[in-house]
């Protein structure tokens, strides 16, 4: 078997998640082609589509959101990700059930819970229309329920967070609509091998592990996932679509700005192709941080963060950059403080 050095795995997400060269693609295209966008923050999802996408503008995905062609939910590992509104339900069909287990595992307060009943009442309020988390909470507790029925509610109701929340002017989303009004049904024949076609897709090759990370599935589910799909195998169990894309290991890694809660910094292709360095994770992410740092890449690693502040992007790097490297960070802070001024890349 073909052996793939750091570097090349490395080169290999960051092509794959667009972080080589800008595409000539449009925000539905770019979300399922990445694997999804995880936004917890929603902006930082303007942010990614504007580091990966060729002539990107903020109008483009907020028209997206506004047309229900990309949607926002509790998705993978119960965090909240962009998707296409064609993946949008196979891809929560695929990881429903581990969604589930996962929340009743971690919440054991939640196994007392009549968690049907709970979701009975949310749809019977949204029947009406959309209705604010604070408006769905509220009638849940005049209901007799406790506010940690909240939490799970997503887990048992097909919900979708939908605009004006949840984008760039209004970045809290916090406004909720039945999936079956705000989309139209897709069945697919197998939306587990969707979800594991997209995670290679925009994140491979990779091991069973990592598949099993990003989806929240046990690695004895995953591994019966990946037994049913020809896959491409390399040494030290990575496993890969046929026919991915595979960069040269000295292709040149430009520059690049990435938001809070990037998943390309996340999850087992992160430590294992090193792009995000040990000795910086705790920079980034911490337990005292509630949410992550904005980071920039040189030479496809992280080697600083950044913050938008007085209308100009302004840069820490971890180490000193060489004059090349920091001439070339300075013109891309400029271009993303000109993208925060005016919506367009």
């Amino acid at each position: 078997m073909r052996t793939l050095s750091a570097e090349a795995q490395r080169k290999a997400l960051l092509g794959r998640q667009l972080l080589l060269e800008r595409a000539p693609l449009d925000p539905v295209r770019a979300v399922e082609k990445v694997g999804g966008l995880q936004t917890q923050y929603s902006p930082s999802g303007y942010v990614g589509l504007w580091s990966r996408l060729a002539a990107f503008s903020r109008d483009d995905l907020t028209e997206a959101l506004h047309r229900g062609r990309i949607v926002q939910g509790w998705m993978m590992r119960c965090t909240i990700h962009m998707v296409s509104a064609a993946d949008w339900a196979p891809l929560t069909e695929a990881v429903r059930e581990a969604r589930r287990a996962l929340w009743l595992r971690t919440v054991p307060a939640a196994r007392e819970l009549d968690m049907p009943a709970v979701a009975a009442t949310v749809a019977e309020l949204l029947a009406d229309g959309p209705r604010k988390q604070a408006e769905i909470t509220a009638r849940l507790v005049a209901d007799g329920f406790p506010t940690l029925a909240w939490q799970g509610v997503q887990l048992w109701l097909d919900l979708v967070r939908i605009p004006p929340a949840g984008t760039w002017d209004s970045p809290r989303a916090h406004v909720y609509e039945l999936a079956s009004r705000w989309l139209r049904a897709r069945s697919v024949t197998d939306p587990q091998e969707l979800l594991v076609r997209r995670y290679l897709g925009g994140f491979g090759p990779a091991t069973p592990q990592d598949v099993a990370r990003y989806a929240g599935w046990s690695i004895t589910d995953t591994r019966a996932v990946l037994a049913r799909m020809s896959l491409r195998e390399f040494a030290d169990g990575l496993v890969d679509l046929p026919r991915a894309p595979l960069p040269a290991p000295d292709t040149p890694a430009p520059v690049r700005f990435l938001g809070p809660w990037d998943a390309v910094l996340l999850l087992g292709h992160a430590k294992r192709t090193g792009i995000l360095p040990a000795e910086h994770r705790d920079k980034v992410f911490h337990v005292r941080m509630p949410q992550s740092t904005p980071t920039f890449l040189v030479d496809g690693r992280v080697a600083g963060t950044w913050t938008h502040l007085d209308g100009a992007v302004r840069v820490t790097p971890f180490a000193p950059l060489s004059p090349a490297a920091r001439d070339e960070v300075d013109a891309e802070a400029a271009r993303l403080a000109a993208f925060y001024a005016v919506g367009r890349g």
